[in-house]
């Protein structure tokens, strides 16, 4: 504010002297009389001072209420924070199926499963076209998947937890006379920038999915570090 105060008078203090030299030529045309030279003298400058006051006033006016709206703004600021605590928010939350039934595979290598129903994606980290969550924030991060096997009549289901290429944990089912078997898996595991976290179906091995969404894949930022 000091600033801007000494600004505003510099600025008043230059429109002063310019205008007093312009209302001395309009007005100041008393040849020979210093008494009449003067009162126009007089005459300008009190002219001038009220046009530099109102625009002085004006100019205070729009400066008080930038400062309403900056501390409105801070205000908002200090709302947000106390409500997310400062921190980045991450979670996503996917099924394999967007409509129809059926079964996803078999393929003659592992291939990452793209879960095309997508309940959130805050942070939107996780591309659906990819079936691949890639970190924004380095942190600590929950993962968990599950698993619904064909219904043929020999079970033949294997999906692996995957980061950066690297298999973290897995979900199977191959034998067994009974199909429509479930299971899930889980892991904490920290991330940096840049990591990949996805679901992988192993080769030549099949799961199946309907409008009852059993084969899911969810993570989430539990901390950044």
């Amino acid at each position: 504010m000091n600033k801007i105060a000494v600004l505003i008078l510099t600025f008043s203090c230059r429109l002063c002297e310019a205008q007093v030299n312009e209302n001395n030529d309009k007005v100041c045309q008393c040849p020979g009389s210093t008494s009449c030279s003067d009162i126009c003298f007089l005459t300008s400058i009190t002219q001038t001072l009220g046009t530099v006051g109102e625009k002085v006033a004006n100019m205070a006016e729009k400066i008080t209420l930038l400062e309403a709206k900056l501390q409105n703004t801070e205000k908002e600021v200090l709302e947000l924070r106390s409500l997310t605590g400062g921190a980045p928010r991450v979670a996503f939350s996917v099924a394999l199926r967007d409509s129809g039934s059926g079964n996803t595979g078999p393929f003659t290598t592992a291939t990452p499963l793209q879960y095309k129903r997508v309940f959130s994606n805050t942070g939107s980290s996780y591309n659906p076209a990819t079936g691949t969550f890639t970190a924004m924030v380095k942190g600590m991060y929950f993962f968990r998947f599950s698993m619904f096997n064909n219904l043929n009549p020999v079970a033949n289901s294997v999906v692996s937890l995957m980061k950066n290429g690297v298999r973290l944990t897995s979900v199977w089912d191959t034998s067994g006379s009974d199909g429509n078997d479930m299971g899930s898996n889980a892991v904490v595991i920290p991330l940096e920038v840049g990591d990949n976290v996805y679901v992988e179906l192993q080769s030549n091995r099949i799961v199946y999915d309907d409008s009852m969404n059993y084969n899911t894949f969810t993570g989430f930022l539990l901390f950044s570090m």
